[in-house]
């Protein structure tokens, strides 16, 4: 008796299959600085506590499929605030980004159909893809072209009889990428001239470090029947324990698929959509703070790579992401020493080795990924030790 073909092809995850070298550090009384994931350490607005202790109703019951009324038309007032006008028809509340993703692969691929992805690429897309017996294309973006869109025409030689889809994360996990408006607008002409569904990754749309205002693929009309986008409220909120997202198109038969999956799995976190509805009626000073924040936390990890000899990196304008080439042959290896084999006073780092943000298997084995979602003070700390730990690895190799 085997497990199936999907079971046996479903990868690990890139950010957490170095844990058991954390814990192993940490039973050894390190303390370590984790910039390898992206969970934020900005408290939870103390709106959505509230909500849950303000929260009545004796039976924690079953839920519409599609969510609660109520937090859909939350989610209709946060678009409508980035311009994007929404019906309740046009939503369906989901557990967490991750369900969304699954369910526009499954609902509009079918098995062995291909979807083209700009990688790198938030890892656990190959996951989803692996879930839903589909295959991504990739198509390489480069740190040397500030990981800039190929053109039109590159992603047209990946376009083939069994080519479904594109998907674009905008602002970008992990390269920290803004796309802009041009950008986006080139993948709306291939999609329409190739018949291709768009799907927009558009969790990070809050975190922006220019002036340039963030565009949504919903802000291109003539695409609406083939545009689904993919949300969460995780990031945003510094909620990433509560698993809701959201599944958003205007195309009446890919939501009425969409219901039925929903259906299936019966209904999304009822507590959970309680406690997210006040979060649209967060000011603007809220997101102005956050983003004032994230932006100093990025500034710190650039000001550390900055010294460090031999590094390569884009500044990010968006996310709270930054790939960084290293000058090592295996950044996982060098990773995986930073737990095991250094520590500086009892303490150490840990990173994301990038190459599981790649589909290209030769890819990313020289780059890391760090999430700036440290407070300053432990951003500096934690690029010190990488500074320092990056020396005596490099003399001792």
């Amino acid at each position: 008796m085997s497990v199936s073909l999907r079971g046996t092809n479903m990868p690990e995850s890139p950010i957490r299959k170095l844990k058991p070298f954390a814990d192993k550090a940490q039973a050894a009384g390190k303390k370590i600085y984790h910039l390898n994931i992206g969970q934020p350490d900005i408290e939870t607005p103390p709106q959505m506590f509230d909500a849950l202790k303000n929260y009545e109703n004796k039976i924690v019951a079953y839920g519409p499929s599609q969510g609660l009324p109520e937090y859909q038309d939350a989610l209709i007032k946060y678009y409508a605030k980035y311009n994007i006008s929404l019906k309740r028809d046009d939503i369906i509340v989901t557990t967490g980004g991750s369900e969304a993703i699954i369910m526009g692969l499954t609902i509009c691929l079918d098995p062995g159909d291909e979807i083209i992805v700009p990688e790198p690429f938030y890892a656990n897309y190959n996951g989803f893809a692996t879930a839903a017996s589909v295959i991504i294309k990739p198509i390489t973006t480069r740190l040397e072209d500030d990981w800039a869109l190929p053109s039109p025409a590159a992603f047209e030689k990946l376009i083939g009889p069994k080519t479904r889809a594109i998907m674009i994360c905008n602002p970008n996990n992990p390269t920290g990428k803004l796309y802009s408006k041009e950008d986006l607008s080139a993948l709306a002409q291939l999609a329409q001239k190739h018949n291709l569904f768009l799907f927009g990754d558009e969790v990070y749309r809050e975190f922006i470090y220019t002036q340039e205002k963030h565009t949504s693929l919903m802000h291109f009309p003539e695409i609406a029947d083939r545009v689904i986008i993919m949300d969460s409220i995780s990031k945003r909120y510094s909620a990433c324990g509560s698993r809701i997202g959201a599944f958003i198109s205007k195309n009446p038969q890919i939501m009425k698929a969409a219901l039925c999956f929903a259906q299936a799995r019966l209904c999304p976190p009822t507590i959970d959509q309680v406690m997210a509805i006040p979060t649209v009626d967060l000011d603007d000073k809220y997101f102005a703070s956050m983003v004032a924040e994230y932006k100093a936390r990025r500034d710190a990890v650039l000001a550390g790579l900055s010294s460090m000899e031999g590094v390569k990196y884009k500044t990010p304008l968006g996310a709270f992401y930054i790939i960084v080439k290293l000058p090592v042959d295996n950044a996982e290896k060098f990773v995986t020493w930073l737990l095991s084999d250094f520590e500086i006073d009892g303490e150490t780092v840990m990173l994301a080795p990038a190459n599981g943000f790649y589909n290209t298997k030769t890819l990313g084995h020289d780059e890391i990924r760090i999430a700036f979602v440290l407070n300053v003070a432990k951003t500096k700390k934690a690029m010190n030790i990488f500074a320092q730990g990056l020396k005596k690895y490099q003399s001792m190799h």
